[in-house]
């Protein structure tokens, strides 16, 4: 038998998986799906030669994730840094530019610049401390006490009716805006503020990765690490019953409650069962994945050197737009993310082609084909992108949840975005990796620190277990 069983191979499995590994137990992984990844997948979607992520695509935590910096990530696979972190295209031809660089940015965001320096400029600058605060689980206290302060207050005002209160134009407010829509969480709020202040403050202090090759390089390297260290990764193999994993001393698992759930059934004390059926899932992703003869046209051509784009207009469209969701609408005007990796991967299309990344919103198991909707939000800021797309395909949020069973409703996140979701997540504890069954750990995006590509929640998974089953600690993760 081997001494750590993982089930699911997405990035918070393979993490765990290899920081068991290279602590010099035996591991093996099991993945229901025919290939690793979860949500760091890459594949031919659509015609041969086109490659598609299918989940994420941009990783602002590739270069910032403890995990990550751990692991040596940038050294074991290409990363491209776009100058141009986001952007937030506006009516007329105008838009918002998030440059890597923070002077940069406020220069080009005019009479707001310097309102939108002391906003972000703090954050920028203790960045370490804004990552050990929101990279970490919330009831403790923090390693930089200012930094923690700063970002607690400046959260509070973006989340907030008083979000415009530093501002007198659309630009600003716009950027911002962008960023934090990706908490699919209403606006103003205080989840989707904290979440956009770290991603965007990440965006001036390291920029916002893009991996060469697609988002599957990150699930190799942890894979080949993996093996190198004797671990085993089976796929096609679903996992219903932890009678199956053949009595592991440490089983991990990469699954929603709802999967923990499933598995571990009736094993589980009728309280944490409890908890665990209360656990509240977000709203869902309508994916839609593009094959183009060009590059994107957009009316504001500073985009093209965007690795992503917030497409929505103003930041009151944006939030009429996320919170028409969170009521369980439609939006007809959806705020809309893009990716453009082929801009600066020329390997994922043949020459002269193009793959654009998009999603947008939508209502948790939602059936809808929102394709039209979001073609028509990007022809609004990019006239003539209808004539550039060679083909399109359409995952709505019921078939995102088909396609991976911890992606509940068509929720990515694994858990609802709210301050009570940050805090239950899925129980209120100190350790909320540690399941009431001795032995068992829950690693997926649905414990702290939350969703996002950071391998972060396998970590401190597999921390307890080398500490609680194996009185272990945790081992180097670089590379020598």
């Amino acid at each position: 038998m081997p001494d750590v069983a993982v089930v699911g191979s997405g990035p918070n499995g393979l993490a765990a998986a290899a920081v068991m590994a290279r602590a010099g137990l035996s591991v093996e992984v099991h993945e229901a799906a025919g290939t690793i990844g979860g949500g760091t997948r890459t594949a031919e979607l659509m015609l041969a030669g086109h490659l598609h992520d299918i989940c994420s695509a941009v990783h602002p935590m590739a270069l910032a994730s403890p995990f990550f910096r751990a692991f040596d990530l940038q050294r074991r696979i290409g990363l491209v840094v776009p100058e141009l972190s986001f952007a937030s295209p506006l009516d007329g031809g105008r838009a918002a530019l998030g440059y890597h660089s923070l002077d940069r940015t406020v220069e080009a965001l005019g009479r707001d610049g310097a309102a939108y320096r002391r906003l972000l400029g703090p954050l920028v600058s203790r960045i370490e401390g804004v990552m050990d605060l929101t990279q970490n689980q919330l009831l403790r206290v923090p390693r930089d006490p200012v930094a923690a302060a700063l970002f607690g207050l400046r959260t509070f005002e973006q989340g907030s009716p008083l979000w415009n209160a530093r501002f007198r134009e659309a630009l600003a407010p716009a950027l911002l805006s962008g960023v934090a829509a990706h908490a699919v969480s209403q606006l103003p709020s205080l989840a989707a503020s904290g979440a956009g202040l770290m991603l965007t403050a990440l965006a001036h202090a390291q920029g916002w990765p893009i991996p060469l090759g697609g988002s599957a390089a990150i699930a190799a390297a942890l894979a080949a690490d993996i093996r190198d260290h004797g671990g085993v990764i089976r796929t096609g193999e679903p996992v219903d019953s932890l009678e199956q994993l053949g009595g592991a001393h440490a089983t991990l698992l990469d699954v929603a409650p709802r999967g923990l759930l499933d598995i571990a059934g009736d094993e589980l004390p009728a309280r944490y069962r409890r908890t665990l059926e209360s656990f509240r899932y977000g709203n869902g992703s309508c994916k839609v994945d593009y094959i183009l003869s060009g590059p994107v046209p957009w009316a504001a051509p500073e985009l093209a050197d965007a690795g992503t784009v917030h497409v929505g207009g103003t930041r009151e469209e944006l939030a009429r737009a996320e919170n028409e969701v969170a009521a369980g609408k439609h939006p007809e005007r959806p705020y809309v993310l893009v990716a453009q990796p082929s801009r600066f991967d020329s390997g994922r299309a043949p020459a002269g082609r193009h793959i654009l990344w998009a999603y947008c919103h939508v209502p948790a198991g939602s059936t809808r084909d929102m394709g039209g909707a979001v073609t028509a939000q990007l022809e609004r800021f990019a006239p003539g992108f209808r004539d550039v797309v060679v083909q399109a395909r359409v995952t709505t949020a019921a078939e995102l949840a088909t396609y991976n069973r911890n992606y509940i409703g068509g929720d990515f996140s694994a858990g609802i975005m709210d301050m009570r979701g940050l805090l239950q997540r899925p129980v209120v504890s100190t350790v909320p990796w540690r399941t009431p069954l001795r032995g068992v750990y829950l690693c997926s995006s649905s414990t702290p620190p939350g969703p996002g590509v950071t391998g972060m929640p396998g970590y401190f998974a597999a921390k307890h277990a080398l500490k609680d089953i194996f009185g272990l600690d945790v081992p180097a993760l670089g590379l020598q």
